[in-house]
């Protein structure tokens, strides 16, 4: 194993030091495929990892949903370094992918982007896995990108690829729960998923969704967002709103014994236009940390009721100060 044991990384508890210090331990090759890519620590070490002869690659995505451009100042940076760099495939609307390959022998596959809001003021998620299996696909599927090939990921490998895989997956996770479902995202806008919680509840499992409100949400999703949130807290399900920080993870916990993590929100466009990703997580002591910020989180929040979505007046929510970088895709 190239590391004692699979690592979780917890935003903001952890900060930026251990994504630093895994991006130094390359040696040999260093992959980096990323929505946003800013905090200049990590620009540095990449170009440090460079400099000592490790092959690396970094693939930035050129343009959020709504246009704008938030990597232009990083690419220039890693192409003056003489960092071999590429705009992400053109073949999705968005790479929202949130990757890290070392050596070929670990991937971190995250919720949270490389700048400095994610490691100091959002809820996110990172998760180092070492499974021979997933991290070659994490690698097959950033040289696919990086030639701008179709490609389609070997199923049932425990990770969830868009435009692959990932709804069918999710969806499989949410029908395995038999006693508890934790759903720990900011955004619902897919009628499939929220069937699959619904039903859930319906077998008897005990579900609680803790969202983020308002915050980040697209004027086009909160139609969608609040909507299912209501039909959800209808349906006798528990949905807080998270307090303490802003909430920028996508996480679902089944039964405190298996946890999945990743870049894709409950978004269709998320499933079926995106390059997103996500690993199923089983480890006991990464699900038991996942599980206990969970309920910590869930123990400061507020019971939330969301208001009508057709009625703008009532979405002002001023618990966090307007963010107007802080949308999710």
């Amino acid at each position: 194993m190239f590391l004692p044991v699979p690592h979780l990384i917890v935003q903001p508890d952890d900060g930026v030091a251990p994504v630093l210090d895994f991006i130094r331990l390359a040696k040999e090759s260093l992959l980096i495929k990323q929505f946003t890519f800013s905090q200049p620590e990590l620009m540095d070490a990449v170009v440090e990892r460079k400099n000592a002869g490790v092959a690396v690659r970094v693939m930035l995505n050129p343009k959020r949903s709504g246009g704008d451009r938030a990597n232009d100042e990083t690419f220039e940076f890693f192409q003056k370094a003489g960092v071999e760099i590429k705009w992400a495939s053109p073949k999705f609307y968005v790479t929202h992918e949130k990757s890290i390959v070392v050596d070929g022998k670990a991937a971190l596959i995250a919720t949270f982007n490389l700048c400095q809001k994610y490691f100091t003021l959002t809820r996110d998620y990172g998760v180092i896995v070492q499974e021979p299996a997933k991290v070659a696909q994490v690698a097959e599927g950033f040289h696919a990108d990086w030639e701008q090939r179709d490609w389609h990921p070997a199923p049932e490998s425990g990770l969830l690829w868009s435009n692959n895989n990932s709804r069918e997956a999710m969806s499989r996770f949410i029908d395995s729960a038999r006693h508890s479902l934790a759903v720990q995202h900011p955004k619902f806008v897919d009628a499939t998923i929220l069937d699959r919680i619904l039903s859930a509840a319906d077998r008897g499992v005990e579900v609680r969704v803790l969202c983020g409100g308002k915050h980040g949400i697209s004027d086009w999703d909160i139609l969608d967002t609040f909507s299912s949130l209501r039909v959800m807290h209808r349906s006798g399900i528990k949905v807080h709103k998270q307090k303490n920080l802003r909430l920028h993870a996508k996480l679902l916990l089944v039964d405190q014994s298996h946890a999945l993590v990743g870049s894709m929100n409950i978004d269709r466009s998320a499933f079926d236009l995106r390059r997103e990703l996500g690993t199923q997580v089983q480890d006991p002591g990464v699900v038991a940390r996942l599980f206990a910020v969970f309920e910590s989180d869930w123990e400061t929040s507020h019971r939330y009721e969301a208001p009508d979505p057709l009625d703008p007046s009532l979405h002002h929510e001023n618990d966090f100060p307007h963010d107007k970088d802080l949308q999710h895709e």
